[in-house]
């Protein structure tokens, strides 16, 4: 029975790996995009999903199990996935300032190829910020730290001095909720 990962985040497969050290990595090639929803937690699912089902349709067998996932950063009902440029990080984390947000990601396995069986979730936490000075949205934008990131914010990086608090999973912020897929992997192994 395989493990596959379609994702090539560094943080997921970092927090995979207190799940199991047996799993393999396929980036999923879908283009997010195109991908649309009327809510940010139900953009996620739809793009854990689209992104499950395109790598599992390369691991047919009954055993292989593929996990999808997408994270994305909810201001007020506003996307933030992430930032393409130092202005757009600087403007999310300006919106993020002095406030709380949620952070949703989606989760999907598939065992047995795209028509096989399925389990998902979304697994939602809210992040409380303080209040984030420019020069420190500046001095912050300017490092790299800030991108490939939701929101455009690492909480395990230096990020973390703006947060007051936090209500759900931590992980879940660093894009892998470990306990809910952890029994997601259960449900489906059965």
């Amino acid at each position: 029975m395989a493990l596959i990962l379609a994702s090539g985040s560094p943080r997921r497969r970092e927090l995979l790996s207190l799940i199991t050290p047996a799993y393999t990595v396929h980036p999923s090639g879908v283009e997010e995009r195109g991908i649309t929803a009327d809510t940010p937690a139900l953009l996620v699912a739809a793009l854990a999903k689209a992104k499950c089902l395109d790598v599992a349709a390369l691991y047919p067998a009954d055993g292989d199990i593929v996990l999808g996932c997408d994270t994305v950063v909810d201001c007020d009902g506003r996307v933030f996935g992430k930032p393409a440029s130092e202005a757009e990080a600087v403007a999310m984390l300006t919106a993020l300032s002095g406030r709380a947000h949620q952070v949703h990601t989606g989760v999907c396995l598939c065992r047995g190829g795209p028509n096989g069986v399925l389990a998902a979730a979304v697994e939602t936490t809210t992040v409380h910020f303080t209040a984030i000075s420019p020069a420190e949205l500046a001095a912050y934008a300017a490092t790299a730290e800030p991108y490939d990131k939701a929101g455009g914010y690492a909480i395990q990086g230096h990020a973390a001095l703006w947060c007051s608090g936090i209500v759900g999973c931590y992980y879940n912020i660093m894009g892998l909720p470990v306990h809910r897929v952890a029994q997601l992997l259960r449900q489906l192994r059965g």
